[in-house]
């Protein structure tokens, strides 16, 4: 792929995933996209499906494990060699381990942090060295973020982290054009399992839970507000500050009743 196009890009990481795709053909309109995920089967087949719908959109895709350097630096030497310039990042990708932290191995652990916190903040750092004049940037955390979560607790760490972080690169931005959000969805209908997880939290899950393409919509609309962090929903934002009137202890003790009983992993 040598096309080289004089447009402002987006950046999407974990496109192919529920999550990703639906930021994706919310962006799709607008004309230029760049494409990250693990698999080019996968990114060769979307790109085939947006430039279906929408002829004069220009798609540039790499694949890259975002877990790894020498790959993260293999896309950005292609992007360099591309000249593309972001006027948007949207940092999609993620992995969502559930389970008690003795069940880990130490893979398990660099996995998770590295593909749901060191990705975004290189994936963040790099597009700043080739952005536009103007720049959006936008990452998927989780509510889950909000609390310590036992049986939940690297992924809720990491989580956490990203909104401490990307406040933090908000100050350091002010003034320099960019706006920064970070996004705290609940549960988002993608995969089967995911979708059955929702349902198996009774009421709680399905008024936490939204559908993907709900979630990039008012998503993109809430960095361009340059919103700080956005909860959608009503049941997230009531989850995230009412029950910080009751202890610490007490809200942990009851989410590791709600979380213990379930599993699932992810590479």
């Amino acid at each position: 792929m040598a096309e080289k196009w004089d447009c402002f890009y987006t950046l999407i990481s974990g496109a192919t995933g529920g999550v990703g795709r639906a930021f994706v053909w919310a962006c799709a309109a607008e004309g230029c996209l760049f494409l990250t995920g693990r698999s080019e089967e996968k990114l060769a087949a979307l790109k085939g499906e947006i430039l279906a719908k929408y002829p004069d959109c220009r798609v540039l895709y790499c694949p890259c494990d975002l877990t790894d350097e020498s790959s993260r630096r293999t896309m950005y030497a292609y992007i360099k060699e591309q000249g593309l310039t972001f006027s948007r990042l949207i940092n999609v990708a993620g992995a969502d381990i559930q389970k008690a932290f003795e069940k880990y191995t130490d893979e398990k652990i660099v996995f998770q942090c590295r593909v749901n916190l060191e990705a975004a903040l290189s994936l963040t750092r790099f597009v700043l060295t080739c952005r536009a004049p103007s720049l959006e940037i936008l990452t998927v955390g989780s509510i889950s973020g909000v609390y310590p979560m036992p049986y939940f607790a690297v992924y809720s760490a990491t989580k956490s982290a990203l909104v401490s972080f990307f406040s933090s690169l908000r100050i350091e931005q002010k003034g320099k054009g960019v706006k920064v959000t970070v996004v705290e969805p609940g549960g988002i209908y993608t995969r089967p399992d995911i979708c059955k997880d929702i349902e198996g939290q009774g009421l709680w899950g399905k008024l936490s839970a939204k559908k993907p393409e709900y979630i990039a919509k008012k998503s993109l609309k809430a960095v361009g507000k340059n919103k700080r962090v956005y909860r959608p929903g009503f049941w997230n934002k009531f989850i995230a500050v009412v029950p910080r009137v009751l202890p610490l202890g007490v809200r942990m003790r009851f989410i590791a009743h709600r979380w213990k009983k379930l599993e699932k992993d992810a590479f």
